[in-house]
């Protein structure tokens, strides 16, 4: 049996451990967020946690139907707000973000679906009211239950080393459509991309795995 005297001095390395593969998981495999909008219902969930896969070989090859995670691309979300906290709970939320179980609010974040990759074409829309991807008229199980796939008319074609992405739910999701007169004419550079969320993980009655839908290949 060990001697108190020796757990006592292995503890502070067991922590360091702990604290740098978490880093190490933070870093280069999975990134947690949490969901503050209705934007992606009913998919995701207002308070969601959500898990995000950063393995390099995954989340450099964003494919459409992906829900994605990205560093805001062009001030979408405009200022970060200003929190002030106790002193204690403030610095337990900075050691939480420094090993990635919460996102640094410093770099704002959103979430969406990834509608259409580099050299795709996307029109709204077609007389039934479906996207038209490349010429089919897509049906969107995704989103949530009243909103039609657009409320405005666009034809796009996607750049090299960008992507056009929509929320879920529609009519409450601020996404590429509304931001054709940024910098980026509304399409997120690819290597804004954080990685692509593969499951929620909370609250429990949510959790889920979250699977790509590429409604033009399942067409």
């Amino acid at each position: 049996m060990p001697r108190k005297g020796s757990v006592l001095r292995e503890f502070p390395i067991l922590v360091l451990v702990a604290l740098l593969v978490s880093l190490l998981i933070k870093t280069f495999f999975v990134q947690f967020f949490f969901i503050p909008s209705g934007s992606m219902e009913t998919t995701l969930q207002i308070q969601d946690r959500v898990a995000v896969n950063k393995v390099p070989f995954i989340s450099k090859s964003i494919k459409r139907g992906d829900v994605i995670v990205f560093h805001d691309p062009s001030n979408w979300l405009g200022e970060a707000p200003q929190s002030v906290e106790p002193f204690l709970i403030a610095k337990a939320r900075e050691g939480l973000i420094a090993v990635g179980i919460l996102p640094n609010p410093a770099k704002q974040h959103l979430v969406k679906r990834v509608i259409g990759i580099a050299g795709d074409h996307i029109v709204c829309c077609d007389k039934t009211k479906h996207l038209i991807i490349n010429g089919v008229s897509v049906t969107e199980p995704y989103i949530i239950k009243g909103d039609d796939p657009s409320d405005t008319e666009f034809d796009v074609t996607v750049p090299a080393g960008k992507v056009w992405v929509m929320g879920d739910h529609r009519s409450a999701s601020a996404d590429s459509r509304y931001h054709s007169d940024d910098i980026n004419r509304g399409f997120v550079p690819v290597k804004t991309i954080v990685g692509r969320v593969v499951a929620v993980i909370w609250p429990a009655k949510n959790a889920t795995i979250i699977h790509r839908i590429d409604v033009v290949k399942n067409h």
